[in-house]
C-alpha cells in the first residue's frame, strides 16, 4: 500500500456520543426522524438540511448529490430542483430513490428509500415565491445539467432576466418544482464504540404499517 493510502486507512474515529434503542425511537419513525432532525437543529449543525439524494439512469448507473430538505408534509420528505435536469430526467422514468442524512457532530445518519413524485403546481408556486429574488432569479437562469461554454452565460443570462422581471412579477419557470418521497424504509444509525453500531430499520408493509427490527452494524 502506498504511503497515502496508508495514512487513509489509518484514519479512524470511535463513536461515544450516545445509543439508540428501540423503546427511543417509538413506532412512527417519521415522528422520530423530526426528533432527530430538531436535535440537529438544536446542535446548530450546518447544513443540517442537507442531504444526498441518489437516482438511476436508464443504463442502470446510479447518479448520487446533496439537495436540501425543505419540508416534511404528510409523512413526505420535500425538495425543489429543475426537472430539466440530470436528476429531474431520471426521477421521470425511475422514481425509486434513496436520500442520505448524515449528521457528524451527532454521530448519527438516517436512510431513507421511497418514490419520489412531483408537488402540485400550487405547492411549487408557493415555495418559489418564498424564495430571495436573486435565487427567483437563478432558478430561469440555469439550465441545470446542460452544457455551457463558460460562467459568462449563466451570468449574461441572469443580468437579462434581471432587467427583464425588474419592478414586474415573476412566475415560477415551468420547469422548476418540487417533488415529495413518501418513504418505504427509513434506517436510523447511532455510531457507537467499537464500531458496533446501533441500526433500526423501519419496513412499510402493505398494509401501510411500519415494522422495526434491529439491524447488525
Amino acid at each position: 500500500m502506498s504511503s497515502s493510502g496508508s495514512h487513509i486507512a489509518n484514519i479512524r474515529q470511535d463513536y461515544s456520543l450516545a445509543a439508540l434503542d428501540e423503546s427511543v425511537t417509538g413506532a412512527d419513525p417519521v415522528a422520530f426522524f423530526q426528533k432527530w432532525f430538531d436535535e440537529a437543529c438544536a446542535a446548530q449543525i450546518s447544513d443540517v438540511n442537507a442531504m444526498t439524494l441518489a437516482t438511476v439512469d436508464d443504463s442502470g448507473m446510479p447518479h448520487a448529490r446533496i439537495v436540501l430538505l425543505k419540508g416534511i408534509e404528510h409523512n413526505a420528505f420535500t425538495f425543489f430542483t429543475n426537472y430539466d435536469s440530470a436528476k429531474g430526467r431520471q426521477l421521470l422514468t425511475h422514481p425509486k430513490v434513496s436520500l442520505l442524512f448524515f449528521w457528524k457532530e451527532l454521530e448519527r445518519q438516517v436512510r431513507i428509500e421511497g418514490v419520489a413524485q412531483k408537488l402540485p403546481e400550487a405547492d411549487s408556486d408557493t415555495y418559489y415565491h418564498s424564495r430571495p429574488e436573486g435565487s427567483r432569479i437563478g432558478a430561469w437562469a440555469s439550465p441545470q445539467s446542460q452544457v455551457i461554454e463558460g460562467r459568462h452565460v449563466l451570468e449574461s443570462n441572469y443580468s437579462k432576466l434581471a432587467e427583464q422581471f425588474s419592478g414586474v412579477h415573476m412566475p415560477r419557470p415551468p420547469h422548476w418544482g418540487g417533488y415529495s418521497i413518501v418513504p418505504s424504509k427509513i434506517e436510523f444509525w447511532q455510531g457507537r464504540s467499537n464500531r458496533l453500531h446501533d441500526r433500526i430499520l423501519f419496513v412499510q408493509n402493505e398494509a401501510g404499517s411500519w415494522e422495526r427490527c434491529r439491524l447488525a452494524p
